[in-house]
């Protein structure tokens, strides 16, 4: 009995230490990965403090560790770009500003003269052309040459009566969008045939008078005039006139 009781005992020690042996054998490590199972440890169940959320002091218990943000909100609108600005009329040119107008500063002048000449040695009822030039220095002052040619249908003896009349002078006129109104005075010469007893062809002239231009469109006008006209042949003063009417160019 005893002896039976002394070989189960030595039979547990042997299991014991070969048991020992084995869990020794064991690698704690596994070799094939180098890094521990993070999840395996205990600091995968810790749980990091939200410090942004923390440094809120007015944010309620229980509220800490699951802080999010929300994402800001984006506009998709777009800022319209101004419509560009409608392009400005283009004007005639060249143009010339002064005052408060608009204009050309050249006029040029051409139209249909009519001229009632009477003297002691010459009457004649005479017809032509009339041709005129003005520049304007501002809004209402210009300078202006002209040049009045006729001749009359009927004859002095064999011949027709030829008349020129020219000179230049100041010309002052009221420049509105249709009607322009003007003044002037044409101070020169004036010559006349044919040759006659009663002696010189040749003669100061002065014309005094004005008209008015119509404008048909910012480059064309018509116009109508009367003048008195003036001359000193054969020694004498005679008192004409003389009526034209035409188109007037502007540049």
């Amino acid at each position: 009995m005893k002896s039976l009781f002394v070989s189960a005992f030595l039979l547990l020690g042997v299991v014991s230490v070969s048991q020992g042996q084995g869990n020794a054998a064991k690698p704690l490590l596994d070799t094939d990965n180098v890094a521990p199972d993070f999840s395996a440890t205990s600091a995968a169940k810790v749980t990091l403090p939200d410090f942004l959320a923390a440094a809120d002091s007015f944010a309620p218990p229980g509220t800490i560790s699951a802080r999010t943000f929300p994402a800001p909100p984006l506009s998709t609108a777009l800022f319209a770009e101004p419509a560009p600005a409608a392009p400005t009329p283009a004007s005639p040119q060249p143009r010339f500003v002064y005052g408060g107008r608009d204009d050309y500063r050249w006029q040029l002048g051409l139209g249909l003269a009519w001229v009632h000449f009477q003297s002691s040695g010459l009457n004649a009822n005479a017809i032509g052309i009339k041709t005129s030039v003005a520049y304007f220095l501002n809004e209402w002052l210009g300078v202006e040459g002209s040049i009045t040619a006729a001749f009359s249908p009927g004859t002095i003896g064999t011949d027709h009566a030829k008349i020129l009349v020219y000179g230049g002078g100041p010309k002052v006129a009221w420049r509105q969008r249709r009607w322009e109104p003007w003044l002037h005075a044409i101070l020169g010469g004036a010559h006349e045939q044919p040759q006659t007893a009663a002696g010189n062809r040749g003669s100061y002239s002065m014309q005094l008078g004005g008209g008015a231009d119509y404008r048909w469109n910012p480059h064309l006008s018509f116009r109508a005039e009367g003048d008195y006209v003036r001359t000193g042949f054969f020694h004498q003063t005679q008192s004409n006139f003389q009526l034209a009417g035409g188109a007037v160019l502007h540049f």
